[in-house]
């Protein structure tokens, strides 16, 4: 189970924010300090429910939604709105060192010069991650000959599942493997906390048989290690609870995907 990475965020282990918190800047998820985690999901919930029903009275309407600024002129408009696309103001990237599902243990500076595609996944989830493996997969399919010049990554958000077989597992399952720039980042939770909160990553995982409740954000690193884009990625369900995403929307978020990164790639060029 996951929220969404727009409104409504915590301190990455659950608890409220600290007092003196810095500020998560423009287009990053935040939220009240104090305001418990299932109730922060519950306004992100409300938050977007709210905001596609204006959407949708204004398509009723016939007038064309506004589009974000600053977004790529090869992402149509409502691709970004899907997306919630968010333009972040080219700070650097928060470092951290993690090891991969191969057992490689590296820094996200060894990932400079390439474009970074960053997710965080539960290698044990069965709800939105394996819709966005997918999206990953076909994006990397997408992007064609720029395909080489980024890299799809993800950081584990499920310390009861945090070795690296975990992560290799996971990946074989959802194919990810056959990204060759792929990552599953796992490490000490301590090490995975401090990159949850460095990324406003709000997880929730009260032991080891719950559903792991964590933000869903994807972030898009240009090439010189700085946050460029920020979208929300999404998912519903059926009534008996499955997780699913229309195929036609699957293949929208990774055209967005790709078109995104190819953007950033071209500009590093």
């Amino acid at each position: 189970m996951t929220t969404s990475a727009t409104p409504g965020h915590q301190s990455a282990d659950g608890g409220a924010d600290k007092p003196g918190q810095q500020d998560p800047g423009p287009g990053k998820p935040a939220a009240p300090a104090g305001r418990p985690l299932v109730l922060g999901a519950i306004a992100v919930m409300v938050t977007v429910a709210v905001a596609v029903a204006a959407f949708v009275v204004v398509r009723h309407r016939g007038v064309a939604a506004p589009r974000p600024s600053g977004i790529p002129a090869s992402v149509s408009t409502s691709l970004a709105n899907e997306m919630l696309l968010t333009p972040l103001p080219h700070s650097p990237a928060p470092g951290f060192t993690l090891t991969d599902q191969a057992g490689q243990t590296m820094p996200l500076s060894a990932l400079r010069g390439k474009v970074v595609v960053l997710e965080f996944m539960d290698p044990h989830c069965t709800d939105i991650c394996p819709i966005v493996s997918q999206e990953f997969v076909d994006a990397y399919h997408k992007l064609g000959p720029a395909a080489r010049d980024v890299a799809f990554i993800a950081i584990n958000v499920n310390q009861y599942h945090a070795s690296v077989a975990d992560m290799a597992a996971y990946s074989r399952q959802e194919d990810l493997n056959t990204i060759p720039s792929w990552h599953f980042f796992t490490g000490p939770v301590p090490a995975l906390k401090t990159a949850w909160r460095d990324y406003n990553i709000a997880v929730q995982a009260p032991n080891p048989n719950a559903d792991i409740i964590h933000t869903s954000a994807l972030y898009f690193i240009d090439a010189q290690g700085r946050e460029a884009f920020l979208a929300s990625p999404m998912v519903d369900h059926t009534n008996k609870g499955t997780a699913f995403l229309p195929a036609r929307q699957v293949a929208q978020w990774a055209t967005g995907i790709a078109l995104i990164a190819h953007h950033l790639a071209t500009q590093a060029g």
